[in-house]
């Protein structure tokens, strides 16, 4: 099973996968870097929210950006939380990081339909997340009201792939992606024709990007995360699940 997370963060995964019987095997084909402005942006968004404004964090990733951040510029106490999906909450909660909203379902469309609209004319929201990240977060909340800035918190960038990695993705089952980054870099790195047989997506904005590149989603994961992910590759290999095509 090859395993796509950059380097630092592939472990989980991997070790979930062993546990389970599988030979996790890691290509890693992104790297997470500061943004170009060395998060400046980010302390300075920060240090202006206020009573009633709210932080979204979208990513563990982002978890820990806003949590270096947050060394230097503390978070005002009327500053309302919301993340994206457990592993992001689980992640800012060990960083110290109050999370006062996770919404049921871990995408973007989850978290609008969680938000409560905005208390007070010009109340904002201080999205932190990817550099080049999808728009439909910041379009929406500002169609309800909220003055959004959109604050690029990490980036994700590319890692070449080795001649070692090319032939574990030809010999291998399956690919675990977790981000619509990891299908992007992996794809343009070894080609769809060096891919495993089998496709595991994490959740449906990775699996629209891996069907947008002409790849067959075999296994997706529900709930979306990294645990519900393993737990559909088992169960897609056992027989007990149903294909999601």
């Amino acid at each position: 099973m090859v395993v796509t997370r950059a380097r630092e963060q592939a472990g989980a995964l991997a070790d979930a996968l062993t546990e389970r019987g599988a030979t996790a095997v890691s290509v890693p084909v992104i790297e997470i870097v500061d943004p170009v402005d060395g998060g400046a942006v980010l302390r300075d968004c920060l240090a202006r929210l206020g009573q009633a404004d709210w932080l979204v964090i979208t990513s563990p990733n982002g978890a820990t950006k806003v949590s270096q951040a947050l060394d230097s510029v503390p978070l005002n106490p009327g500053v309302s939380v919301a993340v994206i999906g457990p592993g992001t909450a689980g992640r800012a909660q060990d960083l110290g990081i109050r999370v006062d909203l996770i919404p049921d379902t871990s995408i973007a469309e989850g978290l609008l339909e969680a938000m409560p609209l905005p208390s007070r004319d010009g109340a904002t929201v201080l999205l932190a997340r990817a550099a080049a990240a999808r728009r439909l977060l910041p379009e929406e909340l500002r169609k309800r009201g909220w003055t959004v800035h959109d604050v690029a918190a990490y980036r994700t960038v590319g890692v070449p792939v080795s001649d070692a990695d090319m032939w574990a993705c030809r010999h291998s089952d399956a690919v675990a992606f977790t981000s619509s980054s990891t299908v992007s870099h992996l794809h343009r790195g070894v080609g769809a024709e060096n891919l495993p047989a089998l496709i595991a997506c994490i959740g449906p904005a990775t699996a629209a990007t891996a069907r947008e590149l002409g790849l067959t989603v075999d296994v997706e994961a529900e709930p979306h995360t990294i645990d519900g992910l393993v737990d559909a590759i088992v169960n897609h290999f056992s027989g007990t699940a149903e294909t999601k095509r």
